[in-house]
């Protein structure tokens, strides 16, 4: 009976002793998460484009492109970042996902007259660490 509450006694110590090393360290440092990306509008006619908001920060962008002409026709987005999105058909939309940075842009229809739109990229948006509800 002792030999066995001594064994028992020597496996709770190494189990305690074991669980008390895999606590890990608390010292760690951990990077801000990336800031919310924005979510930008772009509506293209035959004759108009416009991108809403015109103004925002730097970081990852969506855009969602609609077009509501009566041609198939794709966006270009031209500054210190560009890109182009695939042909959209009249009533369909698309998302263009970019990293922008600070800088003057222009949207433009690759297939239709509209006039090119011009908006502005301001400085990086802050981290979303105290953002609640978020993916």
């Amino acid at each position: 009976m002792r030999r066995r509450g001594r064994a028992l006694i020597v496996f709770a110590a190494g189990l305690a002793a074991l669980a008390l090393t895999a606590c890990g360290r608390d010292d760690f440092e951990n990077d801000p998460r990336p800031p919310v990306a924005a979510e930008i509008s772009i509506q293209v006619t035959d004759d108009t484009l416009t991108v809403s908001p015109s103004d925002f920060g730097a970081g990852i962008a969506n855009f969602t492109i609609v077009n509501l002409g009566d041609t198939p026709t794709g966006v270009a987005i031209d500054g210190p970042t560009a890109d182009e999105s695939a042909s959209v058909d009249p009533g369909n939309s698309t998302v263009l996902k970019m990293e922008m940075e600070q800088g003057d842009y222009e949207a433009a229809s690759l297939e239709t007259n509209a006039k090119p739109f011009p908006f502005t990229v301001g400085t990086e948006r802050e981290s979303a660490n105290n953002d609640l509800l978020l993916p």
